[in-house]
């Protein structure tokens, strides 16, 4: 496995099919219905003007297994040194230790981009990803009681945090 730069041309059918999956499939994702092409386009769009990373894990072919980012977290101009990440990795590819390699590169990557706050927002019962974010040093911060319905129930939503030493000298511009 190696982990790359992902982007729209090489990955974002790939991307898509993922995304969709757990749309329909899981509550990682508070969406109904699945993302368009133009919507995944879009995406890409996002985190490039934003220079926000996108990496993916993919394997000797080129396959992609799955694929992390982070973007903004609430977008105020107090928030700039926090940001919300999201690691999603193909189904039939769970349990490899793809998301912690994917994890542990967007600590690496925000580190260096000096910020100091990463924030997982994640669905209470998601008790693996739960896990993954405390094994990598993520401390609960708060729940927030049926926020979303889906699947004909009401779900939490867990933050989890983790606190970076990062940045060396910050401002208030």
């Amino acid at each position: 496995m190696q982990l790359i730069h992902c982007n729209y041309a090489q990955h974002g059918n790939a991307v898509q099919q993922i995304f969709n999956f757990a749309i329909a499939n899981t509550t990682a994702l508070y969406e109904y219905h699945p993302r368009d092409n133009q919507r995944i386009a879009q995406w890409f769009a996002a985190k490039e003007s934003g220079h926000w990373p996108v990496i993916a894990a993919v394997d000797d072919a080129g396959e992609l297994l799955g694929f992390a980012s982070y973007g903004p977290f609430r977008g105020y101009p107090a928030n700039k040194y926090s940001v919300e990440h999201s690691v999603y990795v193909a189904p039939e590819h769970y349990g490899k230790g793809i998301a912690t390699a994917l994890m542990q590169r967007l600590i690496a990557l925000a580190t260096e981009q000096q910020l100091h706050v990463m924030v997982g927002a994640i669905d209470a019962a998601n008790t693996a990803s739960i896990a993954l974010h405390q094994k990598l040093g993520f401390s609960h911060s708060g729940t927030l009681p049926q926020v979303a319905f889906k699947f004909g129930r009401w779900l939490d939503l867990a933050f989890y945090q983790r606190l970076l030493p990062t940045p060396a000298a910050p401002t208030d511009d």
